[in-house]
């Protein structure tokens, strides 16, 4: 891990100290045999009901080995330390499109669902920042969502927001360091005839805003490198999933074109007609990074839609 003082701006000398209010206490427990997170939640805590627990995991009050765990299908093995935070989750957002999965003084993660900006050019529009302005001023918190990064409007998945300048900055201008893993899930077109590999290229905006590809920097273009990996094919579609070494506009949708396999529903770059599952099909699934105050490493993770698996059994 980077050391949390290469990470913090030098603007302010003075350590910065996580509010009481922000560092629940928590229970710990020692698995003893093989289950599932949420099974053990329900047993540690006198048989609790699964909305209960389920709520625990959603207002991010366990973590497992340290590292804050949100998902209930989570497998625990033998040894493994769990800890249960004493204290009730905050107010719920109670939103279709906008999920919290974690919430602290500094930060807030969401899973976004499609059809929202992650912000809107105009503030008032709605968008995940609005909503989460409108929870912030409904739940009597004094701040406003700062963007550090942004998902399509048609792209479903994890986003981190900052909920203070100070962790806003840290984030913007340390993204690179402190973000260990992004992956994203795509339903594309065809069969992929790779395993795994790697897309690199030049990434520039035509005077259409259509973002284009170059094996040569055309000149004001960005570099961008796209992993992938082949989870299942049916020879008509592939699952495939995606880690970003760099993060570009329409990076994904312009690399899996490149491959010749874009991705499902992309009216942008993508086959037209060819849209199985009545969206576009990509997933932000995977998102780690170290706290932008605490230096914590936090781990967040979803499932894959379903309906992205159900196209493959058709």
């Amino acid at each position: 891990m980077p050391a949390i003082t290469a990470i913090v701006p030098q603007k302010s000398s003075k350590p910065i100290i996580m509010p009481k209010n922000s560092r629940p206490q928590a229970i710990m427990f020692t698995v003893r045999e093989a289950t599932t997170l949420l099974s053990f939640i329900m047993q540690a805590q006198s048989g609790i009901s699964r909305n209960k627990a389920k709520a625990i995991l959603a207002g991010s009050g366990v973590t497992v080995n340290g590292k804050i765990q949100t998902r209930h299908d989570y497998a625990l093995t033998p040894g493994m330390k769990v800890g249960i935070s004493k204290h009730k989750p905050a107010q719920q957002l109670n939103n279709k499109f906008v999920k919290i999965v974690y919430e602290d003084a500094y930060i807030v993660v969401v899973e976004k669902n499609v059809g929202i900006l992650s912000m809107a050019a105009n503030h008032h529009a709605f968008s995940v920042k609005s909503v989460l302005d409108e929870y912030f001023r409904r739940s009597k918190q004094a701040c406003t969502a700062h963007v550090v990064h942004r998902l399509d409007r048609d792209t479903s998945g994890l986003l981190v927001y900052a909920k203070t300048i100070q962790a806003e900055q840290i984030l913007e201008h340390n993204w690179r360091e402190i973000v260990t893993d992004r992956r994203y899930m795509a339903l594309v077109s065809g069969r992929m005839e790779q395993q795994a590999g790697k897309v690199q290229s030049w990434l520039k905006d035509n005077k259409a805003y259509i973002t284009q590809s170059y094996r040569e920097d055309p000149g004001g273009g960005k570099w961008a490198v796209t992993h992938f990996r082949t989870m299942k094919t049916d020879g008509k579609h592939s699952l495939v999933e995606l880690k970003l070494e760099t993060g570009r506009k329409n990076q994904i949708r312009v690399h899996l074109k490149d491959l010749g396999h874009p991705v499902c529903g992309d009216i942008k770059y993508g086959l037209q007609g060819d849209d199985p599952v009545g969206r576009l099909a990509l997933h932000a699934f995977r998102l780690n990074f170290y706290h932008p105050v605490t230096g914590q490493p936090l781990h967040f993770e979803t499932t894959v839609p379903k309906v992205f698996l159900k196209a493959l059994e058709k």
